[in-house]
């Protein structure tokens, strides 16, 4: 699937495990939630698609420095969270990674660690 859409990226959220979205900041900032934490944040500006991230701070630094299309999260702490334009310019499945690492990093620690022992 094309990750550089809006509407894919949308899509793979959901499909995460006990995810949920929501709306608190109003109807253009689609929040995606599990067990009531907050994973991803995908919104639109000046016409490009883009997704709050949370990732692992030393992970962070260094997506930012292999992707343009990877900045310091918008409007979040910049150690933890990295913002990623819908550019095309990241690889589809680099993208599913960072959502899918973002759900697990906000995972309870017990399903975190039977997560971490499948993998």
């Amino acid at each position: 699937m094309k990750m550089n859409s809006f509407a894919a990226v949308r899509q793979h959220c959901l499909a995460q495990a006990v995810s949920c979205e929501d709306f608190p900041f109003g109807p253009d900032i689609y929040v995606y939630k599990t067990h009531g934490k907050v994973f991803a944040i995908l919104m639109e500006k000046d016409g490009v698609a883009r997704v709050n991230l949370k990732a692992d701070p030393t992970e962070a630094l260094m997506l930012r420095q292999l992707f343009r299309a990877v900045t310091p999260g918008y409007h979040m702490n910049k150690k933890h969270w990295n913002t990623l334009l819908l550019d095309g310019s990241v690889p589809d499945a680099e993208v599913q990674r960072q959502i899918d690492q973002s759900w697990q990093l906000v995972q309870p620690k017990q399903r975190r660690a039977r997560v971490e022992q499948r993998a």
